[in-house]
């Protein structure tokens, strides 16, 4: 069946089938056949969304937008975590870091990261993801390669300031920029796969790490190689993609004027109540009227603290197995893998099942088990076991922040509102990094007990608040259910119908 089918086929207005008015006056219908119908005002046919010609869209966005925004996103955190590759080579000694200076350099980079992210996706969502995303690489790509020329902590200390600051709406814009393109129940495996990117740049920066650490006879320190490769290939891909990415689905330069209109109207049906609306302050900041935001921000807290944990010191976790620094980096390759193949993994059941808060508590408990595992066995007698935890570990940090950015999304038709809710949350996640990178103490190594066990209850409780808030979520629907006197499912209430949230009757938790 062709996208649109100009046929003057009448709808009857008895069919039992879900129904929203589009702003120019059109009504979208969904028949017997699992088919969005557009319907003009006289009852013509426009436009026929058919299930064969969305796979085919989504095909193109899956080929045409996805690879380029996982590599920025490869980039994002090379640039981001390199300095615990950089550390085991040397970094500290060469530039003469004393104390807790190290732990103080990791901790700057949060603070300008959540206090910029809000701004800096605001304005993406005023100019377009597709123009602020790569002025954003671009910069902290600068800054990347800049710490090649630092002799000292202050300098240091000042670059890392500005690449969080560079680097805070990255991810928020990111979600928001895939909800443009996919409906509510394809995201959370496509933004996996660009999430995945994170897992593969912090095994391909082991592997890099273990390349650059065999120059010995370079005129500069062997770990600033890692800074000059990532920060320049940064910069290059950086002016590619102000080229290439197009604002939205609707106005992609590689859709035909059919493809565009159905893109559009796909939105509308499952995704956004006004597509590529205009950013409105007041209004988009009203979905901290809504309690369950707070909540999903607590989980954010408690996501945190073993993500960035894990990011930033699995080098120093399995440097306790007793390997020397270029085994260690080459043995940190393996669990970042695995962590990418188990996010894949929950983000395609989640979205195969349409649920998303079992598999986000999934993810917090196999970070605590590991955890627990790590501190609780004779790391030295029981290698294998210390090692299959630092699996354990990758696996429960990467799935509940892609899923509990999706689950939330899903629950948010407003664009502005979206927008705003994943500027806070994201970096708020991020800012844990200042408890992680100051509970890693030098004092505690090699088996940082009081951090993992740190960590291991930040866990706990995250999975405690996403069992109870997807609980919560199950009893709303089922009230909302018995006071309209009929059981509604989330995927037949159109996003338009859901602008104001659960303040409208219609509106139905996805989760």
């Amino acid at each position: 069946m062709a996208i649109l089918d100009d046929v003057k086929r009448q709808i009857s207005p008895a069919s039992d089938t879900k129904r929203l008015t589009t702003e120019d006056g059109k009504t979208v219908e969904a028949n017997e056949l699992g088919e969005n119908v557009v319907v003009a005002g006289d009852g013509t046919t426009l436009a026929v969304i058919s299930p064969a010609a969305e796979r085919a869209l989504t095909r193109k966005f899956d080929i045409r937008i996805l690879p380029i925004l996982a590599i920025m996103y490869l980039f994002n955190s090379l640039d981001k975590s390199n300095l615990g590759n950089a550390k085991t080579a040397g970094l500290e000694k060469t530039l003469g870091l004393k104390d807790h200076q190290y732990n103080l350099i990791l901790s700057v980079f949060f603070v300008p990261y959540v206090l910029t992210a809000p701004f800096l996706a605001i304005l993406g969502k005023k100019y377009g993801p597709n123009r602020v995303l790569p002025l954003m690489m671009f910069c902290f790509g600068c800054f990347t390669l800049l710490v090649t020329a630092v002799m000292n902590f202050g300098g240091l200390m000042t670059l890392r300031w500005f690449l969080g600051m560079s680097e805070s709406a990255f991810f928020p814009l990111v979600i928001y920029y895939q909800t443009t393109f996919y409906r509510r129940g394809e995201l959370a495996r496509r933004l996996a796969l660009f999430y995945a990117a994170q897992s593969i740049a912090s095994a391909f920066s082991g592997l890099l790490a273990f390349g650059v650490f065999q120059i010995h006879s370079g005129s500069i320190a062997d770990w600033r190689y890692l800074f000059v490769i990532e920060g320049s290939c940064t910069i290059l891909f950086s002016f590619f993609a102000y080229w290439y990415l197009p604002q939205s689905a609707s106005v992609a330069h590689f859709l035909s004027p059919e493809e565009k209109q159905l893109a559009y109207y796909r939105m509308q049906v499952d995704s956004s109540s006004v597509v590529n609306e205009e950013f409105n302050f007041r209004e988009s900041f009203k979905i901290f009227k809504q309690p369950t935001s707070y909540v999903i921000l607590a989980i954010e807290i408690c996501l945190g603290v073993p993500l960035q944990s894990v990011q930033l010191f699995l080098p120093q976790i399995v440097a306790r197995l007793g390997y020397d620094k270029v085994k260690t980096n080459l043995y940190t390759v393996a669990p970042n893998i695995s962590g990418a193949v188990m996010l894949l993994v929950l983000a395609f059941a989640s979205d195969w099942t349409r649920w998303r808060f079992p598999f986000v508590a999934l993810g917090f408990l196999f970070t605590f088990l590991g955890m627990i595992i790590y501190v609780a066995i004779d790391v030295k007698t029981q290698l294998h076991v210390a090692y299959f935890a630092c699996f354990m570990m990758t696996w429960g940090t990467s799935a509940p922040s892609v899923l509990l950015d999706v689950w939330y999304n899903n629950n948010i038709a407003h664009e502005g509102r979206r927008v705003v809710l994943t500027s806070f949350g994201v970096p708020l996640a991020n800012l844990m990094g200042v408890v992680s990178s100051n509970i890693f103490q030098n004092k505690d190594a090699p088996k940082y007990i009081p951090a993992l066990a740190t960590t291991a209850a930040f866990g706990a409780t995250g999975l405690a608040l996403t069992l109870l808030l997807g609980a919560w979520m199950i009893i709303d629907n089922q009230r909302r259910d018995a006071k309209a006197g009929k059981k509604i499912e989330v995927r037949d209430i159109p996003t338009e119908k859901l602008r104001d949230g659960p303040g409208v009757p219609e509106f139905r938790w996805f989760y």
